[in-house]
């Protein structure tokens, strides 16, 4: 038999079914900084620019932001991003000088 590799549980997933379920997570911090506010705005636009049966811009707003809270939820997210920084950094200090 083999040792089974126990995992890590990451956080809950949140309910990101309605707009007001992405409000409260944005509420309670679950987002990138500045989003609560952009998402009202989004939101806000893309009503105005749908039609009664065209709600494809406002879909579109619901989806993108609750990708940004999962993605933000990511413990995977802060590792990916000290990786790129430090590449960027490295790749900069290997640059010849110009």
């Amino acid at each position: 038999m083999s040792a089974q590799h126990a995992e890590t549980p990451g956080p809950a997933a949140l309910p990101l079914k309605t707009i007001g379920d992405i409000r409260a997570a944005l509420r309670a911090g679950h987002g990138f900084p500045g989003d609560r506010e952009s998402f009202e705005a989004d939101l806000q636009r893309a009503l105005e620019a749908s039609s009664e049966t065209d709600l494809n811009a406002v879909a579109t707003v619901i989806v993108d932001y609750r990708g940004r809270i999962r993605l933000y939820q990511d413990p995977e997210f802060d590792i990916a991003v000290q990786e790129g920084i430090d590449l960027a950094a490295r790749l900069k200090q290997e640059a010849p000088d110009r």
